[in-house]
């Protein structure tokens, strides 16, 4: 199994400016990988918010997460400043892969990256329905 390669900061299309906090860090130094997937929860969810794709009161339908994964390549730590990445990566019909990339702040290159996948669902049921048309062209717009 070949290992995968650092994603380049032109392979994002939106950025978000992550925060590090004095509890990220590990008993190693740096920052813990569970740390990681919040930071790319964080990234998906304050976009969705920020599109009016979100409402995390009443919306319908929602998005719950079914997979997630992360590659590290170079650690960060404490009270470094992290950008994140973000760009979907497949559309599917009630599905959405989305790429995050976490750099160190103005690095060329990925510390970490994976996906984070959402499966869009009636929020009563719970079960998947259609990526609404509205919801369809933003997620294009970034891909």
């Amino acid at each position: 199994m070949s290992r995968e390669t650092p994603a380049r900061r032109d392979e994002f299309a939106v950025w978000r400016d992550i925060s590090t906090r004095w509890a990220d860090n590990d008993v190693y130094g740096h920052v813990n990988n569970t740390v990681y997937y919040t930071w790319f929860d964080t990234a998906v969810n304050s976009w969705l918010i920020e599109q009016g794709m979100l409402d995390i009161i009443g919306g319908n339908p929602v998005g719950l997460v079914v997979e997630t994964r992360c590659s590290y390549f170079a650690p960060l730590s404490y009270p470094q400043a992290v950008e994140a990445g973000l760009r979907v990566a497949k559309l599917g019909t009630s599905s959405i892969r989305y790429r995050i990339g976490i750099f160190a702040k103005g690095a060329d290159s990925a510390a970490a990256q994976g996906d984070f996948v959402h499966v869009v669902v009636d929020r009563q049921s719970r079960r998947p329905v259609p990526i609404p048309d509205q919801w369809r062209t933003k997620l294009d717009a970034i891909s």
